[in-house]
This record gives structure tokens, sequence and C-alpha cells, in this order.
């Protein structure tokens, strides 16, 4: 087994007052030629959205986009005509495909929002532009793994364009919690939410990412109680 540590304090850092944002990956004025992507895994922003601000519309294109908030309401509004509110509980993703154009803003005047922002690369091109969101209850990831994103539109949680899982714990102290990789080749990243992990010797701490590979299985084990997890898997290429 193959790792690569990222620690939370080695991020890249932007504070725009509305917006206090840590990059994980190289990300608009953070240039990292170390810390371009995990495989097809491009960014991983820890976004904190002062009340009754956000991002204006933009465009992308060709990218499948997904959002994790962590607390507070996220209003979402896109150019397919989706108005919507995502907060802690939903999962949101975009397929940008040929083009979409969305603004995302904090829903409060006066709390902050916080929420993870992750691209992906896909594996088709050009694709209709695509906009979904569930709502799950987090009790249902309690020392388990729930699967929240997938390839496919028939299996748990949202569905995007690259044979990629992504699944959320919310684990308590000491317990251990296999992975087995599902498809041969790819890698995993894990991020800790909150809380604290070790996985083989390596210590994880709130905001630590460790990319993963060249292995079919591996387990982490909480070190504190209600310690909470997010597992990518993504292909490396």
């Amino acid at each position: 087994m193959k790792t690569v540590l990222h620690k939370s304090d080695s991020r890249g850092h932007a504070n725009h007052g509305w917006l206090n944002s840590y990059h994980t990956f190289s990300f608009a004025g953070y240039h990292n030629p170390e810390r371009m992507s995990f495989g097809v895994l491009r960014v991983l922003n820890d976004d904190t959205v002062a009340g009754a601000m956000g991002f204006g519309a933009h465009p992308h294109a060709n990218m499948e986009i997904i959002s994790i908030p962590l607390s507070g309401d996220l209003e979402h509004q896109d150019s397919t005509g989706r108005k919507a509110i995502i907060k802690n509980g939903d999962i949101q993703v975009m397929s940008a495909g040929t083009g979409i154009t969305h603004s995302e803003k904090n829903a409060s005047q006066n709390e902050e929002v916080k929420f993870l922002q992750i691209w992906v690369i896909p594996n088709k091109q050009n694709v209709e532009p695509r906009y979904d969101q569930i709502t799950l209850d987090p009790a249902s990831r309690k020392n388990q793994l729930e699967q929240v994103v997938s390839p496919s539109p028939d299996d748990a949680g949202v569905w995007i364009h690259q044979d990629a899982w992504f699944h959320l714990g919310i684990i308590d102290k000491d317990i251990s919690i296999p992975y087995t990789v599902k498809k041969q080749g790819n890698g995993v990243y894990i991020f800790v939410i909150n809380g604290s992990f070790k996985i083989g010797e390596q210590l994880l701490e709130k905001r630590d990412g460790l990319g993963i590979w060249d292995t079919s299985s591996f387990n982490f084990t909480a070190l504190e109680e209600d310690s909470e997890i997010l597992v990518m898997e993504v292909p490396l290429s």
C-alpha cells in the first residue's frame, strides 16, 4: 500500500472576507505542482461563506461538481432553471458537460455556511448538463460507511460520469471500519471532516487528507467519539 499525506495546515488558503477557503489541491491563486490532483479528484475545497454572501453566477464545463454541506443553508441557482436549498445531510451534484452557469450563496443573513466543494474530472465529455440532490439522514452512517456518490443512477446516492464512489461515516472511538476498493487500479482519498483516525501507523486529524493506492483493502479506526470521515475512491488516470 502506498500513501501520500496532506496535513490540514499544508493546504492552500484564501480569505476573501466573505469567503474563507482551504484548498487541498491547486486552485485559483494557490498553485502547487505537487498538489494538482489525486487521479481524477481535481478539487477539494473546504469553504466557509459569510451570511448573505456567496458565489455569483459563473460557468463550468466538462466537470462533475459535488457539494457536501457541513452546516448552514446553501442556496443554489443554475441555468437549467433549478433553484434549491441544500443543508447538512444533503448531497448535491452537477454534471457541467457542455456548459452550465450557477450561483451558490448563503441562504442565511447572519449564520455562516460551511461546505465541501469537490470537482471530479469526468470520463465522458460534452454530456448534457445535469443537476441532482438528495437528502440523507446522517444517523444512517453511524459506525458504518454510507454511499453518497457512485457511477450508477440505480445505486445509492447521487451519480456522476466517472467510476468513482464516495462514502461518509460517523464513527465512534476505537471502532474499526474496513474498506474494499471497488475497481482495480482505483485509489482512495480519505478526508477527515471531524475527529481523528488511524490508518495503519498513520494518524489523521481534523481536515487532514490521505491518498491510498496499490492496495485492494484497508481498515481505518476512529480515535475520538463521532469522528466523521469522507472516503473517495477514484480512478488514478
